[in-house]
């Protein structure tokens, strides 16, 4: 129903869904220029993503390197990645969040 019990305004609606649409897109533009760290193994490997999740750095502590096992090198990058990313996902639902519930419900591919 709406105030008043007449039909809605069409050009309020559309200039709310507008202001709604240049909101999302400031926001996707501050997550992709933001960038978030994770780290693994007391901070012996540390990676950066964006707040979109683009992974732009990775810094590998050379205490961390043993030739005779790569395999534990690969699993604190693998587990760097994946914090820097799940802090990613904490950045996204706070900027995106309020915007997406605006939209009635989560924006498909951003993880909510």
């Amino acid at each position: 129903m709406f105030p008043g019990g007449g039909q809605p305004n069409m050009q309020q609606l559309l200039q709310q869904a507008q202001k709604m649409q240049q909101d999302l897109a400031r926001a996707q533009a501050e997550l992709a220029a933001t960038e978030v760290e994770g780290q693994a193994g007391g901070g012996l490997v540390k990676a950066t993503v964006t707040g979109s999740g683009e992974l732009r750095g990775l810094v590998i502590d050379p205490k961390a390197v043993d030739p005779e096992d790569t395999e534990t090198l690969a699993d604190l990058i693998v587990a760097a990645v994946q914090a820097a990313n799940d802090n990613a996902q904490q950045l996204q639902q706070a900027k995106l969040g309020p915007l997406t519930q605006g939209l009635g419900g989560g924006m498909p591919g951003l993880g909510f």
